[in-house]
């Protein structure tokens, strides 16, 4: 059983970063990665065993829209993993999970939870092959491909695994419901092309309603399960605000169903913080 991190840019607002960006996290690799590292530390601080990369926004294209060149924002996608490795060595162990993020998030028009994109599986593959060899030859423990919602996108990153041997990774889909990932391909259907490879450490969601956990951990089979739902709150478009409960305690309660029902790596993501990954810990054997 492996207790993840919860919400990193949600712990980094929390700590008083502005992160109203198109970088979103990975702005502060450029401006303030000390707070990185702080939010690293303050997760494994609460119990988490893994620490997951401010590199899911940051990619090349992006940094150089901002006016930095290739060999530039190559050294703040390096940045994000050396950040996670001394938040690690600093707290006595843990793996660092290097952020995979989907290409809906470099968009930053919310396809990362519709799989509504304008490239197909080979643009797909050309778009996400510089960052995963960075990743991939970072030193991270290994990659996490997340938030993926498009099956062409899960097609072009299995090329990729392929790419390079002795990588290891999970990937974790965003899903519209209990039953499918956000583009509408069945969870089994995606989560096949990923069984059996020797890479493979895990495969789930993320990023997803607490309420679709159980029945999609059943879709996913032959192969460990991660998963790393939100927090239970919901985002009110017309307002502008997150609205209902985050209840920590309720989710880690929750977190220890989703282990008896077979997930091996339990976490959070948007809106979960410290105190939920500490929850988490407490309800789940170490």
């Amino acid at each position: 059983m492996t207790v993840l991190d919860g919400g990193l840019a949600t712990h980094l607002e929390a700590l008083g970063a502005d992160l109203r960006d198109e970088l979103w996290s990975a702005k502060l690799l450029v401006e303030d990665p000390s707070v990185i590292r702080q939010a690293h530390l303050d997760y494994f601080a609460a119990g988490a065993e893994v620490a997951t990369t401010a590199s899911y926004q940051a990619s090349i294209p992006a940094f150089t829209r901002r006016g930095l060149d290739a060999a530039q924002a190559e050294r703040l996608i390096l940045l994000s993993v050396r950040l996670a490795a001394e938040a690690r060595d600093a707290s006595g162990g843990g793996t660092v999970a290097a952020s995979v993020g989907p290409y809906g998030a470099a968009l930053a028009n919310g396809a990362e939870y519709t799989g509504d994109y304008d490239l197909d599986e080979d643009g797909l593959f050309a778009w996400h092959r510089d960052r995963w060899h960075i990743l991939a030859g970072s030193g991270a423990d290994l990659l996490a491909c997340e938030t993926i919602p498009s099956h062409a996108e899960a097609r072009a990153l299995r090329r990729l695994l392929d790419e390079t041997p002795g990588t290891r990774v999970w990937v974790s889909f965003s899903c519209r419901d209990g039953e499918r990932i956000s583009d509408g391909t069945p969870l089994r259907e995606v989560a096949a092309l990923f069984a059996g490879h020797p890479g493979v450490v895990a495969v789930g969601v993320n990023c997803v309603a607490p309420r679709h956990v159980p029945s999609l951990i059943k879709e996913v089979t032959d192969v460990p399960v991660v998963v790393y739902p939100n927090s239970g709150e919901f985002w009110n478009a017309a307002e502008h605000r997150w609205e209902g409960l985050a209840d920590p305690v309720e989710y880690g309660a929750a977190a220890a169903e989703w282990h008896a029902a077979g997930a091996t790596l339990v976490g959070g993501c948007c809106r979960t913080t410290p105190e939920h990954i500490r929850r988490v810990r407490e309800h789940l054997p170490g």
